[in-house]
This record gives structure tokens, sequence and C-alpha cells, in this order.
């Protein structure tokens, strides 16, 4: 288990430009010696394509404890968002300045829900 944290130790995030920046400046920040970086930043020009092959990538790295996704850009990928059911790395699905969250939408949220069996 030891083994398992010390290789899972960074954030990755998909998110828009204000949402991204804010936490690269908090430190999130990194790219590989592959040049791979743990972040993508969304636009009304990036391709759909483009963004669920990242959150497949991001989904299946080793060194990726947590996926942080803005709402409005896990909606745009839902059934991927919902079919993701590993613990590691978690996705959590995060609001941004322009896009308000929503409770209802949340993949995690709705998992919990399943297992409680409170559905409110």
């Amino acid at each position: 288990m030891a083994n398992l944290l010390r290789e899972r130790s960074l954030l990755a995030l998909i998110g828009d430009e204000d949402t991204v920046t804010g936490l690269l400046l908090a430190g999130i920040g990194h790219i590989d010696t592959k040049q791979k970086s743990n972040f993508l930043i969304v636009d009304s020009k990036t391709p759909l394509a483009t963004i669920e092959e990242t959150f497949i990538e991001f989904t299946h790295r080793k060194d990726i404890a947590i996926v942080l996704i803005n709402q409005h850009v896990a909606d745009m990928i839902r059934q991927l968002v919902d079919e993701h059911d590993q613990a590691f790395p978690s996705v959590l699905e995060i609001p941004s300045k322009d896009h308000p969250y929503d409770p209802a939408k949340d993949s995690v949220l709705k998992r919990v829900q399943r297992l409680t069996g409170d559905y409110n």
C-alpha cells in the first residue's frame, strides 16, 4: 500500500483556463521526461476527442492519484466519467467561475447515493 501511495503522487486537471491557471499557480503542474503534462486547458475550440483521450490517459496513468475536472467539462464526456469506477485515480468534479456546481450531476455523489439508497 505504501508503494502505491508513493507512485500516485500527482493531481491531474482538465478544466477551463481560469481553473487550470489558478491550480498551476498553486503548484500542481508537472511535466515528465516524455513531455507529458498533468493538465489540459479546455476552451470552445478544444475537440471533444482530445478531452476524451486526455481523460482516459489520466485515469490510466500510475502517477496520478486524483483527476480534477470542471463539472461542465465532465458533462461533455459524462459517459466516460460515469464509467470510471476505480478508486485510483479518484475523479472529482469541481465548479468553475462561469459554471456553478450541480450536485445532481456529480458522479461521485450519484455513486454514494446508490450505495446508501438515498435518492433525494
